[in-house]
């Protein structure tokens, strides 16, 4: 317990805020300020409230996306304050209609806690206020926020754009860091058993991990098109930044498959020199690509530096060479075509780089637009509440869960007639997690601040400033509140619960007793969540958990079958669909690992066996990615591939069948498939053979045909397809084990 309440305090959840605490402060404090100056402070702390409340929505991303949370926040609070007025004086009323809102509000991700707050804040105001100039005040102050928060808008409107798209360059580059530092023998223990201070100079010493780079390079790619949707363009064509993102990711695609061809090079190299060349050319292409990242992130001030690369070329003379050798029957010629495949990746990777380049140099920017605003169907959210319903999906559980929490909760502050009720309510609505782990973590935080904060205003209540240098101390505590609400929640606790109490008590000052009960109640509404998320219904992460699995198998299924679609044809690519939607499949189920890893009593054996599954599918995404990009030019002789692919890709589709099932079989590949690798071995042979006895009846060496083609795919793919089996039986065995 010790360990975790030392964790909850000490970990650091995201970086300070240092523009939007001051931002919110001001939009708080000046309509306070501004009421008590001109003798109009309740209608202040009303605009206040509004201001406070909007402000909560915590604004990220584009500015685009800023702006649709904060306006939409804006009409929010007004409805809710219009709601929450005509609750004013009716307790039971407000006990049937307060966990609706929460309820809808948890559903529905745009609406979130803001509509419960306004509804809740503003149904403890004292009977008979105008409710339509309170909610009309509460809009004012929620497009007054609004507009501040917005202020930066026209100069550092492409910032957020260009920081996403020099993450996803300096990832990639990262990316090809880790390919090249993994060429030849080279012995990292050295460097991996020393540990440096501080710890963020160990990604300069130690070489970069594989898995974790191209998870980092997805991720960030990911990150930049999303935030791309946020902006959009006037032109017909594909905006600058879009072609850069497509460009980052035909380099990644490219990596993949580079990695492959330099594992299958390594098992049979004619000689070690190449690997010299080839890691000093990847390393050089990823400065390069750094030198991209630097260009976009300060709107072209960085340097480009220049095309040409000295490292390249020695990588061409040195792979022309090894051709020659083998020609001549002084190589194995199938090492040399696969070494002959590398340069070719690289060549590509070269391509897409200066493609890179050439957008960057010409300035990453985008024409505005009407708004991308993403429009839900009623029809289709109908649909989808209609499927969490029947599911009883995790989403549906915590928002019954939430809902019924909360009434609990108001309806004991009906009964008990507590006149501060509304903090055994707000903790309770803002305290239930999804999973026990995230809510023990949640109340640790909010015990701890909400306590600190509560001493602290009850001193400050205790001496009874004026309002105006109430005011004062109010923009104070918002502008610390705000600036490190993320990086600690407890830090959200301890200066905004007194921010939050002397706004509320601002038009009609209150004692310091009131910072007891808020102590109170905030312990007892920890009481009440702890209960709800022990008692109430389990979040059900792992009942879903079969579902995910077969969906893994059968998009890796789909993703097989494509690829084989693109050996045989030899000029369509992967479907971009297709690799979303495998990608989609493992991220829920690695989502549901970290769920499970939460829970109050954590099965350490189903989330071991979960541990494999994800970074094996990874990596049978890899190699298909690989085995597409070597077989992408033009139609050859595949031999065997086509059919290898498809007879994996129906092993998946039965494994799959059998978890749906519940069913258990042996789940060891059938052994035609090693007659189907050994057809693939000497097919590859034949090819050389055929190809030796091609130049030495007269073709010029220097000259492409189809059998040169040919040989070079399949050297290629041949590796990528034995580490494929290797894996599908390892997904296979996991997932059936893990369901």
């Amino acid at each position: 317990m010790f360990q975790r309440v030392r964790e909850a305090y000490a970990r650091i959840e995201g970086g300070a805020a240092f523009f939007y605490g001051p931002v919110a402060a001001l939009a708080i404090a000046l309509p306070l300020i501004v009421g008590t100056l001109t003798g109009h402070a309740a209608p202040g702390s009303v605009v206040a409230q509004g201001a406070y409340l909007v402000a909560l929505r915590g604004p990220e991303g584009p500015y685009s996306e800023q702006a649709r949370n904060l306006f939409g926040a804006t009409v929010i609070v007004a409805v809710g304050a219009t709601i929450g007025g005509n609750l004013a004086g009716h307790p039971w009323l407000a006990v049937a209609v307060v966990p609706i809102v929460v309820a809808v509000g948890n559903s529905v991700p745009w609406i979130g806690t803001t509509a419960a707050l306004a509804v809740l804040l503003t149904a403890v105001r004292p009977p008979g206020a105008d409710i339509v100039l309170n909610g009309l005040l509460e809009l004012a102050g929620g497009v007054w926020v609004s507009l501040l928060l917005l202020s930066p808008w026209p100069a550092l409107r492409l910032r957020p754009l260009w920081g996403a798209l020099a993450e996803a360059a300096d990832a990639v580059a990262t990316a090809l860091d880790a390919v090249a530092e993994n060429i030849g023998d080279q012995d990292a223990a050295a460097l991996d058993s020393v540990h440096l201070d501080p710890p963020a100079l160990d990604d300069v010493a130690h070489r970069p991990d594989w898995d974790d780079s191209r998870r980092a390079a997805r991720e960030a790619i990911g990150g930049a098109r999303a935030t791309l949707k946020y902006y959009s363009s006037t032109g017909n064509g594909p905006s600058r930044p879009e072609r850069l993102i497509d460009a980052l990711g035909r380099i990644m695609h490219e990596t993949v498959a580079l990695r492959t061809l330099l594992e299958a090079a390594d098992r049979r190299p004619p000689e070690r020199a190449w690997e010299l060349e080839t890691r000093v050319a990847i390393l050089a292409l990823a400065a390069r690509l750094r030198l991209v990242a630097g260009a976009i992130s300060s709107g072209g001030e960085f340097p480009l530096g220049q095309e040409d690369s000295s490292a390249v070329r020695r990588l061409v003379r040195r792979t022309e060479e090894i051709r020659r050798a083998s020609l001549a029957g002084d190589e194995d010629m199938v090492a040399a075509a696969l070494i002959a495949q590398v340069r070719g990746s690289v060549d590509r990777i070269i391509g897409n780089v200066e493609s890179a380049r050439r957008i960057t140099a010409g300035g990453v920017r985008i024409g505005i637009g009407a708004p991308r605003l993403p429009v839900a169907s009623p029809a289709a959210v109908w649909n989808r509440a209609g499927r969490a319903l029947r599911t009883r999906s995790p989403g549906f559980r915590q928002m019954t869960r939430v809902g019924f929490a909360v009434a609990v909760a108001m309806a004991l502050t009906a009964s008990l007639h507590l006149k501060h009720g509304h903090w055994l309510t707000l903790t309770v609505l803002n305290g239930v997690r999804t999973t026990y782990g995230e809510t023990v973590t949640n109340l640790l935080q909010r015990i701890g601040g909400s306590v600190a904060g509560s001493a602290i205003a009850a001193v400050l209540l205790a001496l009874a400033p004026g309002q105006f240098e109430a005011a004062l101390v109010l923009f104070c505590f918002a502008a610390i509140g705000f600036t490190l609400r993320p990086v600690n929640f407890t830090f959200w606790g301890v200066f905004g619960t007194p921010l939050a109490m002397m706004l509320l008590s601002f038009s009609t000052p209150s004692g310091w007793t009131v910072a007891a009960e808020r102590i109170a109640l905030t312990l007892a509404g920890c009481v009440l969540v702890f209960l709800a998320i022990r008692l109430l219904w389990p979040p059900g992460y792992g009942e879903r958990l079969p579902v995910q699995l077969a969906r893994v198998l059968t998009t890796q299924a789909e993703l097989a079958r494509a690829t084989s679609a693109v050996v045989e044809r030899g000029t369509e690519a992967i479907p971009a669909a297709t690799l979303n939607s495998a990608e989609e499949a493992i991220e829920a189920v690695a989502e549901t690992r970290r769920r499970l890893g939460n829970e109050r009593v954590p099965d350490t054996g189903l989330i071991e066996r979960l541990r494999d599954v994800v970074p094996t599918a990874y990596r049978i995404r890899d190699h298909l990615i690989a085995v597409g990009r070597m077989s992408r030019e033009e139609s050859v002789d595949a031999g065997p591939i086509p059919e290898i692919l498809d007879r994996l890709a129906d092993e998946l589709d039965e494994a799959a069948a059998l978890i749906d099932e519940a069913a258990n079989i042996d789940t060891s590949p059938p052994t035609r498939l090693d007659e189907e690798f050994a057809d693939l071995d000497d097919h590859l042979s034949g090819l050389a053979r055929r190809r030796r006895a091609e130049v030495e009846g007269g073709v010029p060496p220097d000259e492409l045909t189809p059998l040169q083609n040919a040989l070079l795919q399949v050297s290629g793919t041949r590796h990528a397809l034995r580490a494929l089996r290797r894996d599908t039986e390892d997904l296979i065995r996991t997932s059936l084990r893990a369901r």
